[in-house]
């Protein structure tokens, strides 16, 4: 199966998901094991990733699971949309995260958003496993170099 525009465009996290949902979503949470219930619950609405989009090039190394993003610039609208799995529930929760609060932006804004003050204010450095953490800097260090070239071009 191949990735089409629409497949990028029409992902529901960062469009009709935003990260302001996610934001009071995690705040009406009490405790971390319901957080974390939600955050899986995030990772089952990532889009089908294409196989043949489960390349070298695209595989995140640093990250403890098998993850892989790939992505498509609007060619209108100059705006890059994400597409990432991972063989684990849970990081594929915090890829859904990720998508959320970065997709459908454009390159230049992907450069400029303080996803780190994100992740501190919905706590997940504290209540993920250092491996996961980096990980899930792994992630968006490869999106923030993707959307780097996208920018330079």
């Amino acid at each position: 199966m191949s990735a089409t525009a629409e497949q990028f465009i029409n992902n529901p996290l960062g469009t009709r998901t935003t990260i302001d949902d996610v934001i009071e979503d995690m705040e009406f949470l009490d405790d971390w094991e319901d957080r974390y219930a939600y955050i899986i619950d995030l990772g089952k609405q990532l889009p089908t990733f294409p196989d043949e989009a489960r390349t070298e090039e695209n595989f995140v190394h640093g990250c403890q699971s098998q993850v892989w993003l790939t992505e498509y610039v609007d060619p209108d609208t100059g705006q890059m949309y994400l597409l990432i799995d991972s063989d684990a529930m849970i990081v594929r929760g915090l890829a859904a995260i990720i998508l959320v609060a970065l997709n459908g932006r454009t390159p230049r804004e992907l450069l400029t958003l303080d996803i780190d003050e994100l992740f501190e204010r919905l706590d997940l450095f504290r209540h993920i496993s250092p491996t996961r953490g980096n990980g899930l800097r792994a992630m968006v260090g490869k999106i923030r170099d993707r959307a780097a070239q996208q920018a330079a071009a």
